[in-house]
């Protein structure tokens, strides 16, 4: 019978996270790259839909997929869609980001998760991850990792959101 109350539970636990297949993108205690404190219920409110892509200086795949992005992103900005990076470099390496930016001036709001606050709360393991989100606030779609191409199959699940 304790098995039984648990599982319903944690079923419940689980409906209330999704609703509808969408998963709540948490509050998170992030910071721009000039320490200012960036609020992403604000960012997702202002666009259509936000793509959020966490990336760090020392993963190549990260990097191939941001100037990936890159090309496309203009096109996305008229369709109101918006981009925010996230670098998950600790304290140590965080210096290493400004110089990097200055190199491939990727056109992003690119923000810092020194305390990798974003791996906790919202789960995944490996990087570049990247979210879309809606202007709820709620993640509707999710991928991992990062093959060439994979900027097209995002552009194409974005427009298929949008209609």
């Amino acid at each position: 019978m304790k098995n039984t109350s648990f599982l319903a539970l944690i079923l419940c636990l689980f409906l209330v996270s999704f609703k509808d297949g969408e998963k709540k993108f948490p509050s998170l205690n992030v910071k721009s790259l000039d320490g200012k404190s960036f609020d992403f219920s604000k960012e997702f409110a202002k666009n259509k839909l936000t793509v959020v892509s966490y990336w760090a200086t020392w993963c190549s795949p990260c990097k191939k997929e941001l100037d990936a992005i890159k090309e496309l992103y203009p096109n996305w900005q008229k369709d109101g869609i918006g981009m925010v990076a996230v670098t998950i470099d600790n304290a140590q390496q965080l210096n290493k980001v400004k110089p990097l930016l200055q190199q491939k001036k990727w056109p992003y709001q690119v923000i810092s998760d020194v305390n990798s606050e974003s791996l906790r709360n919202l789960g995944f393991q490996t990087i570049p991850q990247t979210f879309v989100v809606n202007q709820a606030g709620n993640i509707i779609y999710s991928h991992s990792g990062y093959n060439p191409g994979d900027e097209y199959e995002l552009e194409k699940k974005l427009k298929s959101f949008l209609n």
